[in-house]
């Protein structure tokens, strides 16, 4: 098996005019073994490795079906429309077999015929008609769904206003299924997943996996592997996953589908619950606004919100009891229409009875911005463990999994039984049966990078600067960052810990480097990530202002960026509830919540945004942490360790000349 990956691999590298790398030869090899031995791998692989490869190519040679789950959508195209294309033809040859790949997405991210084509427009549908500017989003999206050989890819759709694809789109819950839909045979969604079922290497995200795990519903094809891809994402999006979250408009939606559908008695309790909590959920935002210490986390359901709440419940279950109950409706049209009616009501009833009854291993707290209520899991190691780890080898896989050089909190947080006693965990010592695989059984290995980290990037940690404070950024802080983006010639990404930080920045910048050329890109909410770094690396001079979403996954090598300055270490916020959450359990446990969830949470982060800067062999620069506790605290140690090596200095004098010597070297070749 080996000695045929190194052959592949060799033909895939050459395939896609590459160098062999020694980290991705060990990676690959440690991926081959996993497989064939059938026991779970976490491996780190460093920015520039070429992991995509590295585990693609032994998933294809292995020769049995394998699930990719990735975080994001960059990483997913990247795989199904640039590097697994590149290889098939090379791989084919060299292993005389025909190669296939497929990607699967939920249902929601498919055009559903037949809601499109429904006579009677349901209450999304309704919208488009009450705001007559969508309409010509409508047309378009309908013409383009009608011309042969498109995929009702959401992705691959025209541009339309989101309304408009909710109101062409169901969930997997609403959707009645192939079997009984009379478009069941042109189904964009189920045409995906047949092309999924037959596949080799199938590209998913993982949210998709996370549902099917903690759901045990098969939602994806059958697989003898997965590989995590960005796996020191899967625990949040699994998290994310799994929270309920219960809206005024969520259930109004719901009870005006029951009434359009199922008119009567049912429907108008259903209607007038729907009614009294959207008031009750005014009513208690309202006292959050006027009272900011009752907002985060709920230690238990307000006592305004649980009559309303079980009301809703109540009725929602009796619309679900009569749709069950009337068997006589025979028409695919009308079938459609109930069976999305009972999908969206059953979601509200399932959500209220979790918020009535929360268990002591969840979360709730109440967002007044947008009056929401959630519910979430504490951790969601155990059913991870339980339902994906003893099934299959889990191969997991990022830029970024050791903290302090140790793997065991992201190893725990994804299930794996690491340490020698784990006593703490309830599941430690379970047996499993004849067939499944042991989660402790597990290698871990780190297989560096290419890139010279000491010669290419220097680590700037100034001391001078006072620690920041709740207020954002302290003016030592602005004065520094903008003394070094004109070192720098601009060429400068600044990522904050708060949307604060950024406007504060963005208000100082303009003011003090208005003299200079240097053009100013400032993220704001709602703004497309993509879009923005497009901007940021076509102007070598430009520097980009962003908060959290440009920590991770942001690829610019090359002039654009020689400076990545972070203005804090990026600790969660004590109002976040599930961080805080977990940190107070790990106290009430006798542990440290700081050493084992906010310090985790924070050095993972930081290594990703300290590894924008190194892109490529070529990439020279600066990052700057303006946040003095990374040398003046005992934990800066496991942060420092937890990042590229790079040459480190606290003399600003030195490293504004280093930046002023390397914007000279551009604009001397014209960059």
């Amino acid at each position: 098996m080996i000695e045929k990956m190194r052959k592949a691999l060799d033909a895939a590298v050459d395939a896609i005019g590459g160098q062999p790398r020694e980290g991705q030869i060990e990676m690959a090899e440690a991926v081959a073994n996993a497989l064939s031995d059938r026991h779970h791998l976490l491996v780190q692989a460093g920015t520039g490795t070429g992991k995509s490869l590295a585990y693609l190519v032994p998933a294809l040679v292995h020769g049995k079906k394998v699930l990719v789950a990735t975080a994001t959508l960059a990483l997913q195209r990247q795989l199904v429309e640039r590097d697994l294309p590149k290889i098939k033809g090379a791989l084919e040859k060299e292993l005389g077999r025909d190669l296939t790949f497929a990607v699967y997405k939920g249902v929601g991210n498919y055009l559903c015929l037949q809601k499109m084509n429904s006579a009677e427009p349901d209450p999304d549908g309704e919208v488009l008609m009450e705001i007559g500017t969508l309409e010509k989003d409508a047309k378009r999206l309908r013409a383009w769904a009608e011309t042969p050989g498109v995929s009702g890819d959401r992705d691959d759709a025209p541009d339309v206003d989101r309304r408009v694809w909710y109101a062409n789109s169901v969930s997997g819950r609403e959707c009645i299924g192939k079997d009984d839909c009379a478009y069941g045979s042109q189904c964009f969604a189920v045409n995906a997943k047949a092309k999924a079922q037959t596949a080799d290497v199938v590209v998913t995200n993982h949210t998709l996996l996370a549902i099917e795990i903690v759901d045990s519903h098969p939602i994806l094809p059958e697989r003898d592997a997965v590989i995590l891809d960005e796996a020191h994402e899967f625990m949040d999006r699994t998290t994310q996953a799994v929270t309920e979250e219960l809206t005024a408009a969520r259930v109004e939606r719901a009870a005006k589908m029951a009434k359009k559908h199922l008119p009567g008695k049912a429907a108008d309790a259903f209607a007038k619950a729907a009614d009294n909590f959207a008031e009750a959920l005014t009513d208690f935002a309202s006292d959050v606004r006027n009272d900011p210490t009752k907002a985060g986390r709920l230690p238990e359901l307000p006592a305004q919100l649980e009559a309303p709440i079980r009301k809703v419940k109540e009725a929602s279950a009796a619309v679900v009891a009569l749709i069950n109950a009337d068997s006589d409706v025979i028409d695919p049209d009308s079938m459609a229409e109930r069976a999305r009616v009972k999908g969206a009501t059953n979601e509200v009833q399932q959500t209220a009875t979790k918020m009535l009854k929360p268990s002591g291993h969840q979360v709730m707290w109440f967002e007044p911005t947008y009056s929401t209520l959630y519910l979430a899991p504490l951790s969601v190691s155990q059913v991870l463990r339980a339902n994906l780890l003893t099934e299959t080898p889990v191969i997991a896989t990022s830029a970024t999994l050791s903290v302090g050089k140790s793997f065991d909190a992201i190893a725990k947080s994804i299930g794996f039984v690491v340490g020698e006693s784990n006593s703490d965990d309830e599941d430690s010592e379970d047996k499993f049966e004849a067939g499944e695989i042991d989660p402790a059984n597990v290698q871990m290995l780190d297989v560096g990078s290419p890139f010279d980290f000491a010669k290419q990037g220097a680590l700037y940690l100034p001391k001078h600067i006072p620690e920041p404070g709740r207020d954002g950024p302290s003016k030592e802080a602005l004065t520094e960052l903008a003394e070094l983006i004109d070192a720098a010639g601009g060429r400068t990404l600044a990522l904050f810990s708060s949307w604060r930080g950024v406007e504060m920045a963005d208000e100082y910048l303009r003011k003090v480097l208005a003299e200079l050329e240097i053009p100013i890109i400032t993220q704001k909410r709602g703004d497309s990530v993509g879009t923005l770094v497009e901007r940021f690396a076509k102007d070598p001079k430009s520097i980009l202002l962003g908060t959290i979403s440009l920590w991770q996954g942001i690829d610019v090598p090359g002039p654009s960026c020689t400076l990545v300055a972070i203005d804090r270490i990026p600790f969660p916020r004590p109002d976040e509830p599930v961080m805080s959450a977990r940190a107070a359990e790990a106290d009430a446990a006798g542990g440290s919540g700081f050493m084992q969830v906010s310090l985790p949470r924070a050095a993972l982060l930081l290594a990703q945004g300290t590894g924008r800067l190194i892109r490529s062999i070529d990439d020279r620069g600066v990052v700057a942490i303006l946040d003095s506790r990374i040398v003046t605290k005992r934990y800066g140690s496991v942060l420092l360790n937890s990042m590229p090596p790079f040459w480190r200095t606290s003399d600003g004098a030195v490293i504004r000349e280093s930046l002023k010597r390397l914007n000279a070297d551009y604009l001397e070749a014209g960059e």
